[in-house]
């Protein structure tokens, strides 16, 4: 299956179109770190997009958390002080708890009156990063570019990204992350999604949920090869050659 992925992604045209081409030198990387899960946020804005959603959005907000690379993302008409400070507390404080810090740039819709009143309330450090110094907030960039990405190759007709939001990032959630060699799903749960593929090709936990009978999984392991684990064909094949 892996296999086959593999070659699908290098005959997808958009993913020819929006791969990464990397021109400049490697340099060293200066991690933010956090010590445990949603204790850290960065958050940041891409936008304004053109051409607009459909229903009218250009602005996404993008909160990511340090720890677990776990991102929450909203898509706006505009992005106010009112709309920012509102997906702090709906999209972040209510869900996962409020956090110790939070890194933004220097935007004036970013660091205002009502946010030093939030921050205030919820004891939440306050921190900007450097101008014209994006890198500080690395994390959240190098999400920005993920999502863009993800979304220039789902969507249809260029306005309806609004819609394809949610799946990108479920695709970002369920994707391991270089930076911690894991998905964020699972540092957050504790366990992997259980994606469409896994339905289509049936898999332990899988089978167990819809309460399919041990014996007659045993049987269909036997009877359909196909239904392995590809990597461990892959390897039985190989060790056979080798001998």
């Amino acid at each position: 299956m892996e296999h086959d992925c593999i070659k699908y992604a290098r005959a997808c045209h958009k993913c020819e179109i929006y791969v990464d081409h990397f021109n400049a030198s490697p340099s060293l990387l200066h991690n933010i770190s956090a010590p445990w899960p949603f204790s850290m946020r960065g958050i940041d804005v891409i936008g304004a997009i053109n051409p607009k959603a459909s229903n009218g959005h250009q602005f996404i907000l993008v909160a990511i958390d340090y720890f677990t690379k776990w991102v929450e993302a909203t898509s706006y008409a505009s992005v106010t002080k009112k709309v920012v400070t509102r997906f702090i507390k709906k999209e972040i404080i209510c869900r996962y708890g409020q956090p110790k810090a939070i890194i933004m740039n220097n935007a004036s819709n970013l660091n205002n009156d009502m946010m030093i009143a939030l921050f205030k309330q919820f004891k939440i450090k306050h921190l900007n990063s450097s101008p014209y110094r994006p890198k500080m907030n690395g994390a959240v960039e190098a999400t920005n570019k993920n999502i863009k990405k993800i979304l220039a190759k789902m969507v249809v007709t260029y306005k309806d990204w609004h819609e394809m939001l949610p799946y990108a990032l479920h695709a970002y959630r369920t994707s391991i992350r270089t930076s911690t060699g894991a998905t964020p799903y699972s540092l957050v749960y504790g366990m992997e999604a259980v994606l469409p593929i896994k339905l289509e090709i049936p898999s332990m936990r899988i089978l167990f949920k819809l309460g399919i009978d041990v014996e007659d999984l045993i049987k269909k392991r036997i009877d359909y090869p196909n239904l392995l684990d590809e990597k461990r064909l892959v390897a039985l094949c190989h060790g056979q050659c080798y001998q």
